[in-house]
């Protein structure tokens, strides 16, 4: 049953009239995003017997030490070849040796065999003998023990070593029960293990039509991707060229831009310090002018008739001779005004330097936007393209070969449900019966055994050491009468048991080692798959008998490990040589449409960076002269006082001069004097300090403006011919190349998702892996696991149990003598020591 539903099952998968080829790789592109929706099936990939699995490797292990010879895979191709050849003439010598391999290779099971056929005939024999022996009182038939120096010594071991045989066959009725068990509860589950199966093939049939559907409609996520590139084109293309100009073209840029910052910070100092400058002549003069009467005043002063008289006239003196103190510094005057270089900068500053500057700036920053204006129709050309891709995507997939297969496996998976539907009822009532039947069997193996143990539970708590033969109590001697109603029973079921051991064995074995192992091990995949084996004409058979191709390599093993890992129908049958998704889906000529919309992508423009007038500019800014200016003079000239004196330190120490002096004219006019020093101070000196920290200031910016003007503007000039030179010679080439990486971003993601397809297609679509599923249960799980692996377990047990009846049934007779009552027994005289019977007395 296993093999005819296995059987349809495969057959079913690859029954339609399509052929395959090479299957590719079963890995997908790391770089891909889809997946397919993961299906989820009730049935586990594996079975485990539990702990009673130990029992089974048990088995296997007696079976290894039985047929420890390796797979005849050459044999049984033979055997196929001539079991499929029109008639078997015995006597070929080629099928005599063929015979004679397979006698070799059974030579294990055949003996066991022999052996146990052997034990069936002698043992009714040996027992038909046994009881006429003992019906004649020989054979130890005759009531009466002779006595022996080692009696005890032998009563001990024989009950040791029947003790011993009964333990051993307890453990094989034992096992006989377990596997009863086994049987009948695997059994039961059969049909929810049928049923899970059955509703994993159902859910692949339906998950299918699905999973297309799921594949086409990425193909508008894959469009939406596409088009939102093709409306972002500015950003996409036109950022692409903008981000491989701006390295070469926006450092230039900005160089000028601080450049004609720096112009106009250079005209603003140089008005400052060109108006400061002026104002400071005119407070020089002024200052010079306040000091000259100031002086004046202090000499008429000096005049008055008390400075001839001492102690005054001393003060007089040392005034008079600080007057020459009040000096201004008549440099300041003289500091030249930068006229000239104002009027250069001022010519400079005609041309807008910074607007053209900023119109560079705006015209890369246009590149995106002149894209996309030159752009429209192409994009518009490329989404009918890709609009079209779409339906020939759709037609493609409604052509597939894999629902054809789907629905005609659908056709055998109704017919083989049916068929288990009918046939699973009348396994369980078979069932029934073989439990029934192994119950019996290990029940009855279970009487004998007991028959044993209560002999020996009688006898050993019965026996008396002191009673002689004829006078032993009733438990013993019920004890010796358990044991040989046991050997009774051995003698009469014993040989009934050893044929069923027998045949349960040579089917049993022979199914394990020659379906079990070798399907686990994939030989018998192999054999299946010999060329021209199950059919001469054809070179593989799957391939021959399902697409009428014979050379196209599609074998069961491939088929079943590709179905195991969980493969797609389409990459597993091969169905590429009946219907070449590859070709189908033609992915160079949707790419090679894409590309030559993408041809007509012409984006053009050019730029010119500042221009002549802008480099004029720069020229001239270079040559208005601030870099020949003499700054020390002026730097100079503010760190002095602008008079020859500290005029406020003056005035106090003419105050301070004056307080001593007696009252008066001289002492009222020295005071009035040091405070129009002190307003001089005030009103001319500090405006002139003012300016001059403000030419002091317009100094250090020209300074720092002017350090390196002319090595700067030659640089900025330098590079901005090199970005120039770039735009001119590599912007079509930057244009062209951003346009091919722009197209094959395009075109990649509709390479990437055609793959995709053929990827998911060859590989995930219509995953057979319940069908492998399937095929395991009916072989590996249920006639491998839930028939063979019991059916074994019990011929071991109860086998082992039937054969140590023998050994068992010898010691029980042996021993029966030493707890039996006996009729008579030896009589020892005082004087002579010949042993006389002495009837028991009863």
């Amino acid at each position: 049953m296993a093999l005819v539903f296995g059987s349809l099952l495969l057959l079913g998968l690859c029954g339609n009239t399509f052929s395959g080829g090479q299957p590719s790789s079963t890995d997908a592109p790391k770089a891909w995003n889809y997946e397919l929706p993961a299906t989820n099936y009730e049935t586990q990939d594996s079975h485990k017997a539990g702990p009673i699995g130990i029992l089974f490797e048990l088995v296997h292990i007696f079976l290894y030490v039985v047929q420890p010879r390796d797979f005849p895979e050459d044999t049984l191709r033979k055997v196929i070849q001539k079991a499929l050849g029109s008639k078997i003439n015995y006597d070929e010598p080629e099928t005599v040796l063929l015979g004679l391999k397979i006698a070799y290779y059974e030579a294990g099971i055949i003996l066991c065999s022999l052996l146990g056929l052997l034990f069936i005939i002698l043992m009714p024999l040996v027992g038909y003998f046994f009881c006429m022996c003992r019906c004649c009182n020989k054979c130890g038939g005759e009531m009466h023990q002779r006595q022996k120096e080692n009696g005890p010594f032998l009563r001990k071991c024989f009950a040791i070593s029947l003790l011993v045989i009964c333990i051993i066959i307890s453990t094989g009725i034992f096992y006989g029960f377990v596997a009863n068990h086994q049987v009948r509860t695997r059994i039961k589950r059969s049909r929810k293990l049928a049923d899970s199966n059955f509703k994993d093939l159902r859910t692949l049939l339906n998950e299918t039509p699905e999973q297309i559907k799921y594949i086409l409609a990425q193909y508008n996520t894959t469009k939406d991707k596409a088009f939102l590139d093709l409306n972002s084109i500015n950003s996409v293309l036109g950022g692409g060229i903008l981000d491989r100009l701006r390295p070469n073209i926006i450092p230039v840029l900005d160089e000028i831009k601080s450049m004609a910052t720096a112009i106009k910070e250079t005209k603003e100092a140089l008005e400052n310090m060109n108006s400061t400058l002026k104002s400071l002549h005119q407070q020089s003069t002024q200052l010079s002018s306040s000091l000259t009467s100031v002086k004046t005043s202090l000499r008429g002063s000096l005049n008055d008739p008390l400075c001839s008289v001492r102690p005054t006239s001393e003060t007089c003196n040392s005034i008079r001779l600080s007057l020459n103190q009040l000096n201004s510094n008549p440099e300041l005057r003289q500091l030249p005004l930068v006229d000239a270089e104002l009027n250069n900068v001022n010519n400079v500053l005609r041309t807008d330097l910074d607007g053209l500057v900023q119109k560079d700036y705006q015209s890369l920053n246009d590149i995106p936007d002149r894209v996309q204006s030159q752009t429209t129709s192409v994009v518009a050309g490329i989404k009918r393209v890709l609009n079209s891709i779409g339906s020939d995507i759709n037609n493609v997939t409604q052509r597939l070969p894999i629902q054809d297969i789907l629905s005609e496996f659908s056709g055998y998976l109704n017919n083989t449900e049916s068929y288990m539907q009918r046939h699973l009822p009348t396994w369980e009532e078979y069932d029934s019966y073989w439990w029934l039947g192994g119950l019996v069997i290990c029940s009855l193996l279970t009487l004998i055994v007991i028959f044993y143990y209560l002999g020996l539970l009688c006898g050993v708590c019965g026996y008396d050491r002191h009673a002689t033969p004829t006078t032993r109590g009733c438990v013993s001697n019920t004890g010796g009468v358990f044991l040989m109603v046991g050997v009774g029973l051995s003698f009469l079921f014993c040989w009934i048991l050893m044929i069923i051991v027998v045949l349960t064995f040579f089917v049993g074995a022979n199914v394990e080692k020659m379906i079990c192992e070798p399907y686990v091990s994939k030989e018998l995949f192999r054999v299946l798959d010999t060329p021209r084996l199950l059919n001469e004409d054809w070179e593989y058979y799957l391939s021959g008998k399902l697409f009428n191709k014979s050379k196209i390599k599609l074998t069961f093993e491939q088929v079943y490990s590709d179905c195991k890992n969980n493969r797609g129908t389409y990459g597993t049958l091969h169905l590429e040589n009946s219907f070449n998704i590859s070709e189908r889906l033609n992915i160079n000529e949707h790419t090679e449409s894409i590309s030559n919309e993408l041809e007509n992508l012409k984006v053009n423009f050019n730029i010119f960076l500042l221009g002549a007038a802008g480099r004029k500019n720069l020229q001239d800014f270079a040559a208005c002269g601030i870099d020949r200016m003499n700054y020390d003079t002026y730097l100079a000239q503010t760190g002095k006082s602008p008079a020859g004196v500290n005029l406020l330190s003056f005035a106090y120490d003419l105050e301070a001069k004056a307080n001593p002096l007696p009252p008066g004219n001289l002492r009222n006019s020295l005071k009035r004097d040091a405070q129009t020093i002190k307003m001089i101070h005030q009103q001319r000196v500090l405006p002139i300090e003012q300016s001059l920290s403000t030419v002091y200031q317009s100094v250090k910016i020209l300074q720092r403006t002017s350090n390196g003007l002319l090595e700067k503007v030659t640089r900025i000039l330098t590079s901005l011919d090199f970005a120039q030179n770039f735009i001119t010679n590599n912007i079509s080439s930057v244009i062209i190349e951003e346009t091919k990486k722009y197209g094959r971003t395009i075109i990649g993601y509709f390479e990437h998702y055609l793959r995709w397809i053929e990827f998911s297609i060859r590989e995930k679509v219509a995953s057979c892996k319940p069908v492998a599923t399937a095929l395991d249960t009916a072989v590996d799980v249920f006639l491998c696991s839930y028939v063979i692996d019991p059916l074994n377990l019990f011929w071991f047990g109860i086998g082992k149990a039937t054969v140590f009846l023998l050994p068992a049934l010898i010691f029980a007779v042996k021993l029966a003598k030493y707890y039996r009552r006996m009729d008579s027994e030896d009589v020892y005289d005082d004087v002579e020591t010949i042993p006389m019977k002495n009837p028991a007395q009863h």
